[in-house]
């Protein structure tokens, strides 16, 4: 949404929008509120909202979008949902039937909402980092969603993603889709992240769909960088720290975060902070959530340290251990502050996972490191 607003903007397109605010049915309404004339007319004619899919069921029935965008349908933490068809039913039943959808293609439950409204989809043709099988332990879709029958897979890409159909496509050659209507598109896309690439090809099919022309779309996108909050990176002394939000007690995040790591070049330390914020200070967290997650992509020979530290650093060591990461490549420890001295010099980059609420703490260990890093230049 912030890159749809970013080009909106850079076009000189006047819209209102909860940037600033919460995407839940409060933060849409204080938002109405604070673009709206005293009598209740609103300042603008264009609305550009995120929304929370829980929250679909007191947003919808007061405002009809014309356009719904939909990334992906992915299963969130256990207090959340539980299960990603949890989600689509919510949206099934709540999103109007006259808004037009812009859905992922590679994802069947996503392609799949809403099926009598009218759609169009978005995807990414084949790359080298496909899989003929699914190696997660979760897969949301193993049977298909409209004859149930099971699933053989053309393409697998992150844990239920086969490549049914897609109108905009990132410049890549066709490798198998269901006949329909393409349009290649060559904007920039940020990155060579996976995760990156479909986020600005939504946000490309959305703005499109909006009726923006290719060219001022990629005008604005050249502009644009991926926001530091989800994904950075820093160099010193010939060492890169990446930082990697993984969002902690959701299965499907930090699978990706661990994939991504072992799918990166050169040899690698991760360190690892994935404790919930609150959980940890207030409460008991649900430890069953790592046994969700791909913790067996860190089994690499090219990850050659785990570092792992926050209030639940036992229970992630055991679960580490049991994929299959070496006893001696692990170190564990209670506080956060202790990792810099922890790391590894062995690895060429050095991944720092952290949950939504932990991102300072995540900048902070990582200037702690850099600054070691110099010290140890200097001398």
């Amino acid at each position: 949404s912030n890159m749809i607003e970013d080009v909106l903007e850079d076009n000189g397109i006047e819209f209102m929008c909860n940037r600033s605010g919460t995407n839940v049915a409060t933060g849409v309404a204080s938002t109405l509120i604070a673009n709206s004339h005293f009598f209740g007319k609103p300042k603008c004619d264009l609305a550009v909202f995120e929304l929370d899919e829980r929250s679909a069921p007191n947003i919808y029935p007061y405002m009809q979008p014309d356009i719904v965008l939909c990334t992906n349908i992915f299963r969130d933490s256990y207090k959340r949902n539980a299960h990603a068809e949890f989600i689509l039913d919510i949206l099934n039943k709540e999103i109007p039937k006259g808004t037009k959808l812009v859905l992922n293609g590679d994802d069947p439950l996503c392609s799949s909402i809403k099926p009598e409204n009218d759609r169009v989809y978005f995807g990414i043709d084949h790359l080298d980092t496909d899989k003929k099988e699914c190696d997660n332990i979760v897969n949301d879709v193993p049977a298909c969603p409209k004859c149930h029958g099971p699933l053989v897979h053309d393409i697998v890409r992150y844990h239920h993603n086969c490549g049914i159909k897609s109108i905009y496509l990132t410049d890549k050659p066709v490798l198998h889709r269901d006949s329909c209507k393409r349009i290649q598109c060559r904007e920039r896309l940020l990155t060579s992240t996976n995760i990156n690439i479909y986020n600005a090809l939504a946000a490309v099919a959305t703005l499109r769909e909006f009726g923006l022309s290719e060219e001022k779309i990629r005008n604005s996108m050249e502009k644009m960088g991926i926001s530091e909050t989800r994904y950075s990176e820093k160099e010193a002394n010939g060492r890169k720290y990446i930082l990697h939000l993984a969002k902690g007690q959701n299965p499907i995040a930090c699978s990706r975060a661990f994939e991504n790591i072992r799918n990166a070049p050169g040899k690698k330390s991760v360190v690892m902070f994935l404790d919930d914020y609150f959980d940890a200070r207030h409460t008991v967290e649900n430890t069953a959530w790592f046994y969700d997650t791909d913790f067996e992509f860190l089994n690499d020979p090219s990850i050659v340290q785990v570092v792992i530290a926050g209030a639940r650093h036992q229970d992630t060591y055991v679960r580490t251990l049991l994929a299959g990461v070496p006893a001696e490549k692990i170190v564990h420890m209670r506080d956060e502050s202790d990792t810099p001295a922890a790391v590894s010099k062995e690895a060429d980059t050095v991944f720092i996972l952290y949950d939504v609420y932990t991102i300072r703490l995540a900048n902070d260990i990582r200037d702690k490191m850099i600054e070691r890093e110099k010290e140890g230049e200097t001398k």
